[in-house]
């Protein structure tokens, strides 16, 4: 399977709807007597997820960061804060661990990118665009030279669009360490990418997470 996980059948509502009335906290804590409505926390999160995954490793690699994820979340779930009601930064720093076991191939893709313009990677960062290749080729490389730390941080915030608490959350650290990694990863890519006149000449093009 290639793409997004697909959703599944609105079963929960013939069921009394229990598992879709809820929030997530709501979700897990049903779905400890009732394991079938787990379900639904995959159909709200799984597409986000595999998007994620996508973007770092390629489409083929998310597709097995995606289901091992649900899985352990699945078989942990019983250990899950409830105070927390929305489960994404749950989810995203199970899927982070996940994808920093292969951080190898995370740094080789993101130097070949940023040396030959072309990767298989590429395509889900850049809709197959020319011009947006051009931009990310340098960012790339300005990724590639990230502590794993730092790469994990500022991804979270640029791709995941999460929150500073968020990412404190998903990767159990301190949120003083998020914001130093932050700032250091920032620096970094904003320095890099200062000199790459491939990215000085589309600049407008690059979200402004990265450096800012």
């Amino acid at each position: 399977m290639t793409g997004p996980p697909p959703a599944r059948p609105d079963t929960e509502h013939e069921r009394g709807g229990k598992g879709r009335a809820g929030d997530d906290a709501d979700v897990i804590t049903h779905s400890l007597d009732e394991p079938e409505l787990f379900a639904g926390l995959y159909d709200r999160h799984a597409p986000d997820i595999h998007r994620y995954a996508a973007r770092r490793l390629g489409e083929g690699s998310a597709d097995d960061i995606t289901a091992e994820t649900f899985l352990i979340a699945f078989r942990t779930r019983d250990r899950y804060d409830t105070a927390h009601r929305l489960a994404r930064p749950w989810l995203y720093g199970i899927a982070a661990n996940l994808i920093g076991k292969h951080r190898r191939n995370e740094v080789r893709a993101l130097k070949a990118l940023a040396r030959t313009g072309h990767d298989p990677v590429a395509a889900s960062w850049s809709d197959r665009s020319d011009d947006r290749l051009a931009v990310q080729a340098p960012l790339a490389g300005a990724l590639a030279s990230l502590s794993p730390g730092d790469r994990h941080v500022l991804l979270l915030v640029a791709w995941a669009d999460l929150g500073y608490q968020e990412v404190a959350d998903a990767l159990r650290i301190p949120l003083g360490t998020v914001r130093s990694r932050l700032n250091r990863a920032r620096r970094k890519v904003r320095e890099s990418l200062s000199t790459d006149p491939a990215f000085t000449s589309s600049e407008q093009e690059l979200n402004p997470s990265w450096t800012k």
